[in-house]
């Protein structure tokens, strides 16, 4: 079960990263922004707009498996760490800046996960009496 859990949110963390960088891509790409048919035809002309479309259908029904078995708290928890995940990317790709703030708030976000996980374990651990 510990294997599932594992898989299924780094395939959830894949679907999101890939939506969150697919938008970017996408909004870069259909600018300027204006509300007009040229405008909506240049945004569904750009492949990365199904790129979107592709990773929030994935992450949706990722998400919906990893519910029927994973306890809620961990699980909203780490449904989060795509915000890591679409950080390193960014700057990766866009070169984008990691200063402290963001630093810190990964291990925020890291801290909180294991917290849970922890709080979560202790619960369903038989008590000593």
């Amino acid at each position: 079960m510990k294997r599932f859990y594992i898989v299924g949110f780094l395939v959830l963390m894949a679907f999101d990263t890939l939506a969150q960088l697919s938008f970017k891509y996408a909004g870069e790409s259909a600018l300027p922004l204006e509300f007009s048919a040229a405008w909506l035809l240049r945004v569904f002309g750009q492949p990365w707009i199904y790129g979107a479309f592709v990773g929030y259908i994935g992450a949706f029904f990722t998400w919906m498996s990893l519910l029927r078995h994973a306890p809620i708290g961990p699980a909203f928890a780490a449904s989060h760490l795509e915000i890591i995940s679409v950080l390193g990317v960014s700057y990766w790709l866009f070169n984008e800046p990691i200063g402290w703030p963001q630093i810190i708030g990964c291990l925020f976000i890291v801290a909180g996960i294991m917290c849970l996980a922890v709080s979560e374990t202790n619960e369903l651990a038989p008590k000593a009496r």
